[in-house]
């Protein structure tokens, strides 16, 4: 039997993430992960993530292991996880407000962490009209609790359903903020270089980090100090429909990666 890795062709999770709208998604996720003080911190302190020269990199590494942790086989997922759990548990970071230093893979974080990805994903697939129910939707959370695994996580400390993905969000909203070392992401996306001809696309890169602003909840773009109104709901939401069937219009072997590719294959077949 194939090994298939984490999901396989019956999941919601190849159905939705190899759409190339999700890059979106993406970039909310880094935006949702920024409001946790001591998740932010940790990644400040430990990474070059504040310094524009490094951010192609870390998004390059970062977009491998979302990849490998999508597509790959078990062993391969085993690796990028073993990986990832070893640099955490050895990384430290100190909270100015408390005087606490902390281990980077305490589970509040990399809890966090997971649930503003699979908010970020899930919100911006369904927005876009990646066709989901109610039911497809809830199906994708409990599956991506094999994912939480992957970083040291309990699968059974983390939302299983939509309904404990919004309570989950919902209590923890009181400790969010954006801390006042952080550069702030806007600020940042408008001197990201990049390397070599990827140079030609720079200029989107502000334009994709305000869409992914723009998707955010009302609440997080104020603590971003950003509008928030429902007007810009109803434009983020337009844009992503209209980039979504855009995209639609390329051909299937340009639109898709080939993963992406080989997981259509598998799905229909």
């Amino acid at each position: 039997m194939e090994d298939h890795g984490l999901f396989g062709p019956e999941s919601v999770t190849w159905r939705v993430m190899g759409e190339p709208i999700l890059l979106v998604g993406g970039f909310r996720a880094l935006l949702m992960q920024s409001l946790h003080p001591r998740a932010m911190r940790g990644v400040m302190q430990n990474s070059a993530l504040m310094d524009p020269d490094e951010a192609w990199s870390r998004f390059v590494r970062t977009t491998e292991f979302v990849r490998v942790r999508t597509y790959g086989t078990r062993a391969e997922v085993e690796r990028a996880g073993r990986r990832v759990r070893k640099i955490h548990a050895t990384l430290t970071a100190c909270d100015p407000d408390t005087g606490e230093t902390y281990h980077l893979d305490e589970p509040a974080s990399l809890r966090w962490v997971h649930v503003g990805e699979v908010d970020s994903y899930l919100s911006v697939a369904r927005r876009a009209g990646v066709r989901l129910g109610d039911a497809d939707a809830d199906a994708f959370v409990a599956e991506w609790r094999r994912a939480a695994e992957v970083v040291g996580l309990d699968p059974r400390t983390v939302p299983g359903s939509v309904a404990e993905l919004r309570a989950y969000i919902q209590q923890a909203r009181p400790g969010l903020r954006l801390v006042p070392e952080a550069a702030h992401p806007l600020r940042a996306s408008l001197r990201t270089p990049l390397p070599g001809l990827f140079d030609t696309l720079r200029p989107v890169v502000p334009a994709l980090t305000m869409l992914a602003f723009a998707t955010l909840p009302r609440w997080a773009r104020r603590l971003y100090g950003l509008p928030a109104t429902p007007v810009g709901d109803l434009w983020a939401t337009a844009t992503l429909r209209a980039l979504h069937t855009g995209i639609g219009l390329v051909p299937a072997n340009v639109r898709y990666s080939p993963d992406a590719r080989r997981a259509r294959k598998l799905m229909a077949a």
